[in-house]
């Protein structure tokens, strides 16, 4: 047999393993089972005290994984020894840790000369917290990278896992407007970036509706539901969400199941979370604190927004 189909094999096996392993761990009290989503890349970050808090809460917790989107704010450095400090941090927590890539992760960065080094950072993001085949943290849940078809070899963020019978996986969304420039000429990283995110998300409704999966959860950073960019008298800003949106909704309104985006757009007061529904498609955002939801097959639309005490609201 090929190498690569043998290893597509082996990697789906482990996964349907660890799926069956999850969801029997999660429910052998009850019928239900809890994640949590960590926003580290705010603009009022500073340092990881926040981020090694929200893991020691969230390790205290009954998860069944912790999502971290963003691994530093637009403030602070993009040099690799950041980078690989936070990979050891988030690789030392007890729940299995999935990366949400984050645009104050790579889009931001300066070189020396203040040019823009967001393509060197990005790949170079790739290459510390996107390599294995295993989540971060001590429970070690194996995942599938979109970085395995060939064609789309460089997108190796966008991940995909199962617990039960939901799938759930990160997509590449950055905030400030999906990272569309102003600037004359092609957006190469925005278009090329579009055409494998449509790829992706065609490929995981697809597969969803295959194994007749309950649900997707999306793991994203920008808003792709939020209020596209305003219109100016001298300039007319380009809605970078926009295909993407329509996306979502063609696919969603296909698919069976219930389809969740949870993304780092929250609000900036205390005011608790809720997941906004238009038919079988919801969003939530990620406020300042982390967020716990609670996966229940009795509820009728899945899904509940919990504090850390457990309280459904």
């Amino acid at each position: 047999m090929p190498i690569q189909p043998l290893r597509h094999l082996l990697l789906s096996t482990c996964l349907a393993a660890a799926t069956l392993l999850a969801a029997g761990a999660a429910r052998a009290g009850a019928q239900d089972f809890a994640f949590a989503v960590i926003n580290h890349a705010g603009a009022g970050v500073k340092g990881d005290a926040g981020l090694r808090q929200a893991l020691a809460e969230t390790d205290a917790d009954n998860l069944a994984f912790v999502v971290v989107n963003g691994i530093k704010s637009p403030s602070e450095s993009c040099d690799d020894a950041l980078y690989a400090q936070r990979h050891d941090l988030l690789a030392q927590a007890q729940n299995g840790i999935f990366v949400s890539l984050a645009g104050s992760d790579w889009i931001t960065c300066r070189d020396r000369e203040n040019r823009s080094d967001a393509i060197e950072r990005l790949a170079r993001m790739r290459d510390i917290f996107y390599a294995g085949e295993f989540s971060l943290g001590a429970s070690r849940l194996p995942m599938l990278r979109q970085s395995l078809t060939p064609k789309f070899r460089s997108y190796a963020e966008n991940t995909r896992w199962e617990v039960g019978n939901v799938l759930f996986a990160t997509v590449n969304l950055p905030a400030a407007n999906n990272h569309f420039l102003l600037d004359g000429g092609r957006n190469n990283e925005f278009e090329d970036r579009l055409i494998a995110n449509r790829n992706w998300l065609q490929h995981l409704f697809a597969f969803a509706a295959l194994k007749k999966s309950a649900a997707i959860v999306f793991f994203s950073d920008g808003n792709p539901f939020g209020t596209p960019p305003r219109r100016s008298f001298f300039r007319t800003q380009r809605d970078g969400f926009v295909e993407t949106r329509k996306l979502f909704s063609e696919l969603a309104g296909k698919f069976r199941g219930r389809v969740l985006v949870v993304h780092a757009q929250g609000g900036k007061n205390k005011a608790a979370a809720h997941i906004l529904w238009s038919g079988n498609l919801g969003s939530v955002g990620v406020g300042e604190r982390w967020l716990k939801v609670v996966v229940d097959e009795h509820l009728p639309q899945l899904f509940a927004v919990a504090d850390a005490d457990g309280e459904r609201r």
